[in-house]
This record gives C-alpha cells, structure tokens and sequence, in this order.
C-alpha cells in the first residue's frame, strides 16, 4: 500500500530528472545558439501567447474563482509581450563582445567580456501572475541561449494545462519543458543542479530555495517580497495619492508582490487620504465588489481566510477598519482601510498580499524615513511628492528593489531597466540587459600581442623591464617599516 501511494511522486520525480537530463544534452550539442536561433524562439513564444491570450486569460479567471479577463490580458499577456519586444529589438547588441581596456602593463593585447549561455535555468513561478512571471523568466533565459524548465504553482491547474499545451507546440521539452501541480514535493526541482534558478514567492519559501541550491552551488535569482511603503509627503495632494495607492493596492485584489503594502500619511492628513481612498475606490468598482467583472476574487479559500484573520486580529487590538463597500466574507474582497495601527498587530509585521490597506500617520518625514528602516528592505517604495529635494532625501536615505514616484508599480514593467529586490526583498535582477547578463555567464577572454614580450616578466627576476616596472607601479616601501613584524 504504501509503494503504490508513494508511486505517483516517485514517477513525477523520474519524470522531472529525465526531462532535465535531455535538456542537458541538447545544450552540451548545442551550447551557443545563433542570434537567428534566438530570436525565432523568442518569436515563436510571442505568436504562442498572442494565439491563446483568451483560453489563458479564462484558464486564469477558473483558477481564481474569477479573475478579471481585462487584467489578465494587461498585466500577464501584455507585461510578456512587452518583454519579449524588448529582447527582440536589444538582442544583438546584447550579444556582442564587451570591449574592455586592458591594464597599462598589458598595453596593445585585447581584452573583451563574452556573454555566454549557462546552460538549463530552472524558473520556480508564484501563483499570483502564473503567466508574467514564468514567461517574462523564460523570455529572458532563451535570450540568452538557455533551455528553460518551469516549475508552474499547484493552485493554478487550469492556467498550466494550457501553458503546457501552447508551449508544446511551439517547443520541443529538451527546450522549453513545464512541471505542474504533478509534482507534490517542490525540492524535487529545486534539488536538481541547474546552471541557474530564478525564483518568485515569499522569503520563507525563497530560503528553502537558496538552501537546497547551494548543494549544487546553483546560482539563484530571488525575486521576493515585502512590506512595500508609499509615502505620501506633504506637498503632495492628498486626494491624488489616494486614487494611485488605492489602484495599487485593488489590482488584482492586492496580490501583487509590488503593490503598496501600506501608505505613510501625514497626521493631519489621514482622514482626507481615507475618505479619498474609499471615494477612488467606488469610482473604479461601484458600490460593490461581488459580480464585478473588472474586479479579482482572492484565490482561494486558505489566503482568503489569512485575509480575515489579519483584520479580526487588528480589530481585537483597536484598530479601525473601513471597509469601502461589501463584505470581508466574500473572496471578491472590497478594499478595507484600516488606521489606528499597532506595532503588535500582524497587519503591521506580515506582507499582506490582498485588499487591505493600512494607513501609517507621520509627523515628520524623519519618522517616516525612520518607519521603513525599522524593518526589512522592501521590494518597492513608492514616494509622493512635486519636491525634488525632499524625494531625494528619501531615495538616499532607504532601500528598496525599486522606487516608482507619484504612482506605483510601473517601473516594473519598463523592460529597459533591471527589476530585482535588495536583502529580504531578493537578490539579482531581471528584465532587460541586466536579465541577459544575469542568465549568462561572463567569460573574460584576453589575447596576446604576438610580439608582446611577456617573457620580460619570467624568472630570473630583477631584470631592468622589471625593476622599472614595479618603481612605476608601486614605488618602494617604507624603510622604517623593515623587520617589524605584528
């Protein structure tokens, strides 16, 4: 009995290692791939997703209980494209040889830096953007000339069978290879020694990642979360700042890993900045939530369920909640504001990922500077203020993944510039050239001058080209030091 209950996993697990296998033999055939080669993948993928858009974007909606079609086609769909777009257009610059200056000493050698595939980049993806998150990834490593495994989250079945069918048809699996809800124990993946792992989730899981990774010395890109701050700053109007904060924080029900966690609110201002977020609010999605076809369900019943523990939490120990229209019972989830925070309450301390919105009263803005470096680093920050002095007094004085000003999010999805978090919040980055370079290896190559006289440098030491040289370069020590030792 307990053979035949232990099969399925077992299976999964042979299937995962072969598929792995395979992928390692196509690279070891074919380990540099043409630009040609590159850019057909990375079109074909395009074609692919532009193809299924509608059956993903319903896929994504059953596997939510319901999920906004417009948001899923804006968000996963568009956000893949734009990606792809951008590695289309920059590729071959970004393949092509670094020119580097060589040291004086070496003066008339070459020196250059070539961007070289890894090999098999395992992509480990969140529940929360099943298809940006796992293509943008791919997108980034096929660039580079890698093969490409994704490991697709179990709460997500619908999506993944049909990203496993689209990605069948334009992809053989020793290229492009997809592992579902089949797999039960995620270490199965993680275990296998790929040439890099990229990574999304929550810093829990993330050091289980790097954990087992480093038995392999896998490189791995972390794309985390966090406590993610917006900061309204004085200057700044307040009613403004609450419709950006507000459509941050309701964009797919709060379950972004850069949505605004909570907003830093001058004191006096907080009771404008909520009855401007409760106004925004029914402005986007009506006098209620349920039904409401641009609006997306909590996904499932165990995050809904943390959902209300956090605000029955806060609401036992004082805090105000607001709720901006229908109840915290339903997984379509209404936008609830809550004030009167505590350093005790869980909303405080935990990520939120969902439709709630804490609001932090500030004096000064050293208090609030003081508020974010109080806990760890986030993956976004997001300040609002027309004062260029004051904006960066705040960008010099925290550390986040990334900053968007007056809005959130969007630097994000502005593909020519790195995305990535700092300390709990991540490490490395992709998106971008910086994505290319982190899915390849950097290989220095330094050719000799046939004439150059490098024999100069051999042993018998003390010739004259040398006795120049170091008299040159490091001169001559301190006599005084000689014969002290510590």
């Amino acid at each position: 009995m307990n053979d035949r209950l232990a099969r399925p996993e077992t299976d999964a697990s042979l299937r995962i290692a072969a598929l792995f296998d395979a992928q390692q033999r196509a690279f070891a055939a074919h380990p540099f791939p043409t630009l040609d080669e590159r850019r057909a993948k990375l079109r074909a993928l395009k074609k692919q997703l532009h193809r299924y858009q509608d059956l993903l974007a319903d896929a994504m909606s059953q596997d939510f209980g319901f999920r906004s079609l417009a948001e899923s086609k804006m968000l996963d769909v568009l956000g893949s494209t734009l990606e792809i777009n951008h590695a289309l257009s920059h590729l071959k610059r970004w393949m092509k040889p670094s020119r580097r200056a060589t040291e004086l000493l070496f003066l008339s050698n070459s020196l250059q830096v070539r961007y070289q595939p890894k090999g098999v980049v395992g992509v480990i993806t969140p529940w929360n953007f099943p298809l940006y998150l796992s293509l943008g990834p791919m997108a980034a490593a096929l660039a580079a000339g890698n093969r490409v495994m994704l490991k697709m989250p179990e709460v997500t079945p619908k999506t993944n069978a049909v990203l496993r069918r689209m990605l069948a048809e334009a992809f053989a699996e020793d290229e492009v290879a997809l592992v579902g809800e089949e797999l039960e124990d995620p270490n199965a993946f993680t275990a296998l020694p790929f040439n890099h792992i990229v990574f999304t989730g929550s810093p829990a899981v993330g050091r289980i990642v790097m954990r087992t990774a480093a038995q392999n010395l896998t490189p791995v890109t972390l794309e985390l979360g966090g406590k993610s701050p917006a900061v309204v700053l004085p200057d700044y109007d307040v009613a403004e700042a609450a419709t950006r904060i507000t459509h941050g924080k309701a964009t797919n029900g709060g379950q972004i890993c850069v949505s605004p966690d909570y907003a830093l609110v001058p004191r006096g201002q907080v009771d404008a900045f909520v009855a401007a977020a409760r106004k925004a609010f029914g402005a986007m999605y009506g006098a209620s939530t349920q039904g409401n076809q641009d609006y997306t369900a909590v996904v499932n019943d165990r995050q809904h369920a943390r959902l209300q523990a956090l605000l029955e939490d806060a609401r036992a120990k004082g805090a105000h909640i607001i709720s901006c229209g229908g109840s915290a019972q339903e997984r379509q989830m209404p936008l609830h504001i809550v004030t009167r925070l505590t350093p005790d309450m869980r909303l405080a301390q935990e990520e939120i990922f969902g439709p709630i919105l804490p609001v932090v009263a500030y004096d000064k803005v050293d208090d609030a500077i003081g508020h974010i470096n109080a806990g760890p680093r986030p993956l976004a920050l997001y300040c609002f203020s027309h004062d260029k002095a004051a904006r960066e007094q705040l960008l010099q004085r925290t550390h986040s993944g990334g900053v968007s000003i007056n809005d959130w999010g969007w630097h994000v999805i502005n593909h020519d510039a790195p995305f990535g978090g700092i300390g709990n919040s991540g490490m490395g980055n992709y998106h971008g050239i910086e994505g290319f370079r982190e899915l390849s290896h950097a290989r220095t190559v330094f050719k000799r001058h046939r004439f150059f006289p490098i024999g100069l440098f051999y042993a018998p030491f003390g010739n004259l080209a040398q006795r120049l040289t170091m008299k040159y370069f490091i001169g001559h020590g301190d006599p005084s030091l000689a014969g002290k030792r510590d």
